[in-house]
């Protein structure tokens, strides 16, 4: 039985190896270069997600504006990365590089080997999103020698970052970070700080109300009472991610006569820690339920570690509670692009204890000018005018 595991584990990478070049080498480019052949569609734009089989929030306002107006035709890409399995990512990959190969503009908002495979025409344009602000964890190249990441001549042979055009982030300050991480130099991308398009929906009062009461919708308990957002990121590789944990039972126990916990676990971590039925009425799993734009929205206090939702968080100028019981390992797996004491705008924590005490006394504590000093270093480009800024980047207006 041990050999048969052996033989399976290294048959499986093998295979893994030759669809990996067979596609991104040779039948990717190929397609992509057959269908170029056609004149651009002017009119044509791409957004793609590598990992969704839908859109998520990162193009929620990219996709209504582009809509307004009115004269765009506008290709939605769900490559559907570690969901739809081999044959599915073939035929999406084939679906995608077809339409890339006549679009005018192109939106990605991960890490995309499919767009970095082929020789992008020089009338397209291609545009970095991102799905995170600021520049918190180290990610991309950055991690070239860390635990968490790959080596830079495997990222370098099967890219990810090429042939992008502009790299939108939030403020000027965080430039650097990203050329690191995309490494902008070597694939000749510009890094621009005209802000991130998913941030404009915090500057519209009514996304605002409707984000609360579809929260209050889904967890009528928190109508009444102050809401502390718990939201970690997650640990570990992407295939197999863990989570971060509160002591729910303290946090009821202390805090459940004013306040209600919310949790939204990462994306990635597919078996989170139940809730036990006796704190239903406490605390709640919304990860879910509920998009993490409409839980930051509601949320009176914000608890996280080594994410970067804080980013956007700072723009309401509420407190932030950083809980990073693990952050000696984590920096060691990870890695961050600030020393973690002084980038953090609120108080670090490494025991639930100190949490409740400092949110029992958080009208003397908080410090909102520690958080709007941060808001302004990191998300200066952010004034709910990014997605406008944006499309004229890619549509060259």
């Amino acid at each position: 039985m041990k050999i048969k595991r052996i033989v399976k584990k290294y048959y499986n990478k093998a295979a893994s190896r030759i669809y990996k070049f067979a596609t991104l080498k040779v039948i990717y480019p190929f397609i992509y270069n057959w269908y170029k052949k056609k004149p651009v569609d002017e009119k044509k734009v791409l957004l793609i997600e590598v990992r969704s089989l839908s859109l998520t929030d990162s193009y929620a306002v990219l996709d209504r504006e582009l809509k307004a107006r009115g004269d765009l035709n506008i290709s939605y890409q769900f490559l559907g990365e570690t969901i739809v399995g081999v044959f599915g990512c073939l035929k999406r990959g084939l679906a995608c590089v077809k339409e890339l190969a006549t679009a005018k503009a192109a939106f990605v908002t991960d890490a995309c080997q499919i767009t970095s495979c082929v020789n992008l025409r020089e009338e397209t344009r291609l545009i970095q999103i991102w799905h995170a602000c600021g520049a918190f964890k180290k990610f991309g190249f950055s991690t070239a020698l860390l635990k968490f990441g790959d080596s830079e001549k495997r990222m370098l042979k099967y890219p990810y970052y090429k042939n992008i055009s502009y790299i939108t982030v939030s403020s000027p300050e965080i430039v650097w970070a990203y050329e690191q991480a995309m490494n902008s130099k070597t694939f000749k991308s510009k890094v621009v700080p005209v802000g991130v398009s998913r941030t404009d929906l915090f500057f519209e009062k009514d996304f605002i109300d409707s984000a609360k009461e579809r929260v209050y919708e889904a967890f009528p308990n928190a109508r009444n009472k102050k809401v502390i957002l718990y939201a970690p990121t997650f640990r570990g590789k992407v295939r197999s991610a863990k989570t971060g944990i509160v002591d729910i039972d303290q946090f009821y126990q202390e805090l459940g006569d004013e306040y209600v916990l919310i949790i939204k676990h990462h994306p990635y971590v597919k078996n989170p820690p139940l809730i036990d039925e006796a704190y239903a009425d406490f605390a709640a799993d919304l990860s879910k339920t509920c998009d993490i734009e409409d839980l930051l929205c509601a949320a009176d206090i914000c608890i996280s570690d080594y994410s970067s939702l804080v980013f956007e968080y700072s723009l309401f100028e509420r407190p932030l509670i950083f809980f990073a019981y693990d952050i000696d390992s984590y920096n060691d797996w990870r890695g961050f692009y600030y020393d973690y004491d002084e980038l953090t705008p609120g108080p670090v924590f490494t025991t639930d204890e100190e949490i409740i005490d400092y949110i029992k006394n958080i009208n003397e504590r908080f410090d909102r000018q520690k958080v709007i000093e941060f808001r302004e270093k990191f998300m200066s480009s952010c004034d709910g005018n990014a997605t406008r800024r944006i499309i004229d980047l890619a549509l060259g207006e």
